[in-house]
């Protein structure tokens, strides 16, 4: 289990096939917070259901919320390069973090 101190930034393609990035300090309870309850974004709760496709550590809040501003500033195209790269090692890392988590969802169309 993740350190309570350990913050995720995080990647989710919605159904309409769009990115969403955000952070968060427990991952598995956001993406269902972003598929299920009405604590989820305003932009994916228009775009249900989302799947998790890249996520990274980060020591803190301030690193974690400078990552993901630097994230949300590339354009689509750079975030679903970023995304194909890194799958591989994202797999692994949740795996590594959550036995129980379904795999990671490879990018759509």
């Amino acid at each position: 289990m993740p350190d309570p101190a350990d913050w995720f930034v995080y990647i989710v393609q919605c159904a309409d096939r769009s990115l969403y990035t955000g952070i968060t300090t427990e991952l598995l309870r956001r993406i269902e917070e972003h598929n299920s309850s009405p604590n989820g974004a305003r932009y994916t709760r228009a775009r249900r259901p989302v799947q998790l496709v890249y996520f990274e550590c980060s020591d803190c809040r301030s690193t974690a919320s400078q990552r993901e501003h630097a994230l949300k500033r590339l354009s689509p195209a750079a975030k679903r390069q970023l995304v194909v790269a890194s799958a591989r090692d994202c797999q692994q890392l949740l795996q590594g973090l959550y036995p129980e988590a379904p795999p990671i969802t490879p990018l759509a169309g």
